[in-house]
């Protein structure tokens, strides 16, 4: 795999590690767990090693939504081993991304829990459109081109298209049918039949049928598919000599009818089907065959790249930005379209934001470069709600920061931030959840009095408070001229003490 990159890979620079210069994604797909282990040098991007397994974590979704104990042990199980091979990488070389099934499964985060301490990395849950994003991405830094295009990937419970050109994805959507879903519905006995590939078209036409205009062919030249499904009845038609590995409507009829012919998935035998395709093949086919005849597909080729480089990718321009100032996180640039978006006043954000992180550095000087940065994010958008009302607008804020669509950031960081974001004023007892961590703990204090010591949105004497800590006491020392000058703000931090000593795990004093 080869991809055209500007410079060398930052991850050479990481220090600590035992494979310095490699990164990892793993991939935790509704039918699939993936590893991928790569390295980019010179503008070309080289695969060290891929581990695959089937999980069917979706097939595990019971019908309360609940992800069961027998698929969370599949999970975990293939979690362990990847553990294993990424001995000796250190957390900023690896990311792993969880998609459709741990956005649906309403046990997620006790799952998270569990697989987190076995994989020994942090998981994220991405929404719909950063997998789409992603998986862009992907594709189009390994097979790149400048026409506009059409890419899907059919994942187990969820698909996801996205028309882009260059690397620039234009529009990028989610739709939750997948090949593991509409096959358990639909073919859950074992059983083809015409009436069920029927049935699962018109299912898969319902979910699709929003995305006609926007993915309509005047909007693309070429059409790839990416992932799973896609290679594997590409394989398929290849192997029986249909076609030469293009996915046409014609072939996949003709695969259609080898699997009616068989009656039974477990008869069906084809060259080049693997045991782990035969139970969901037929829900792909009929998304696949559902695209082809709504889209106006012609020809779907598999594509070069999929998710989990496009997740190495994100990781490398992540690292890039942490150790220039003028490095590209597509994180800062959702911020700033953001605050534009909800009218965000961008001078106190930034007064707001300045003073917390110097308050930070110097409680929490050991402190994590994501820490820092969530922080930051957080002092951004902390009046985003204000665009819905100034009454609670912390209520509103959060909810906003929890909600919307902000390419480059998962749904698990979106949380995190949305939790600092209610935290910045009122009581505490809101977030005692999240307060039991001492970095959130400590984000939140110095989040409360930047808030408070700018409240006047003027310029301040950052310079005059500083803020010290021992153990779990906070001392913040203000000049006695600064309290004579500034008494309304005094007040106020006064107030703040008494509310971290009715309900925070942290105390704060006030010293003049």
């Amino acid at each position: 795999m080869v991809s055209t990159l500007a410079a060398a890979s930052p991850a050479a620079s990481i220090t600590g590690s035992r494979w310095p210069g490699q990164l990892a994604a793993v991939d935790m797909g509704s039918n699939s767990f993936r590893l991928e282990i790569g390295q980019l040098h010179q503008g070309r991007y080289r695969r060290i090693d891929y581990l695959k397994e089937t999980v069917r974590l979706g097939a595990g979704l019971d019908d309360k939504g609940l992800l069961t104990e027998e698929a969370a042990a599949r999970g975990l199980a293939c979690l362990a081993r990847f553990a294993q091979r990424l001995q000796g990488f250190v957390p900023s070389q690896v990311r792993a991304v969880a998609t459709q099934t741990l956005r649906e499964a309403r046990n997620r985060d006790a799952f998270l829990a569990r697989a987190t301490t076995v994989l020994g990395q942090p998981i994220e849950v991405i929404s719909g459109r950063e997998e789409a994003r992603l998986i862009y991405a992907g594709v189009a830094r390994l097979q790149p081109s400048e026409h506009a295009r059409l890419v899907v990937d059919i994942g187990g419970r969820s698909t996801e298209m996205i028309l882009g050109r260059g690397r620039m994805p234009l529009r990028a959507e989610s739709f939750q049918v997948g090949s593991v879903s509409l096959s358990m519905k639909y073919f859950g006995e074992g059983r083809f039949t015409e009436a069920a590939f029927r049935a699962a078209q018109v299912a898969a036409g319902a979910e699709l049928e929003e995305a006609l205009e926007p993915f309509a062919p005047a909007h693309w030249i070429e059409a790839l598919g990416s992932s799973g499904t896609v290679g594997a009845v590409s394989q398929l038609l290849s192997a029986s000599n249909v076609t030469d590995g293009r996915i046409t409507p014609m072939g996949l009829r003709w695969l259609m009818e080898q699997c009616l012919r068989a009656g039974r998935v477990e008869k069906l035998s084809l060259p080049g089907l693997k045991d782990d395709r035969r139970a969901v093949i037929a829900g792909g086919l009929a998304i696949l065959y559902t695209l082809a005849m709504h889209f106006g597909i012609d020809a779907l080729s598999p594509a070069r790249g999929a998710l989990r480089q496009g997740v190495i990718f994100d990781l490398d321009e992540r690292l890039a930005a942490a150790q220039a100032t003028d490095g590209h996180d597509i994180r800062d640039a959702s911020v700033r379209e953001l605050q534009r978006r909800f009218k965000v006043d961008a001078e106190q954000a930034g007064r707001v934001g300045e003073l917390a992180q110097t308050m930070y550095d110097s409680v929490q000087s050991r402190a994590a470069h994501d820490a820092r940065r969530e922080l930051g994010w957080a002092c951004a958008l902390h009046e985003m709600g204000m665009v819905v009302s100034h009454h609670d607008h912390h209520r509103h804020s959060a909810y906003l920061v929890a909600n919307v669509d902000a390419p480059g950031f998962s749904q698990s960081q979106q949380r995190r931030l949305a939790a600092l974001v209610l935290a910045q004023r009122g009581g505490l007892r809101k977030v005692e959840g999240s307060l039991v961590q001492d970095e959130f703990a400590w984000q939140t204090l110095c989040l409360r009095l930047a808030i408070i010591v700018c409240h006047a949105r003027g310029e301040v004497e950052s310079d005059a408070l500083t803020l010290r800590r021992a153990g779990g006491m906070a001392t913040l020392t203000v000049p006695p001229t600064w309290v004579e000058t500034h008494p309304r703000t005094v007040h106020l931090l006064s107030e703040e003490a008494a509310a971290w000593e009715r309900g925070g795990p942290l105390m704060l004093a006030l010293k003049a």
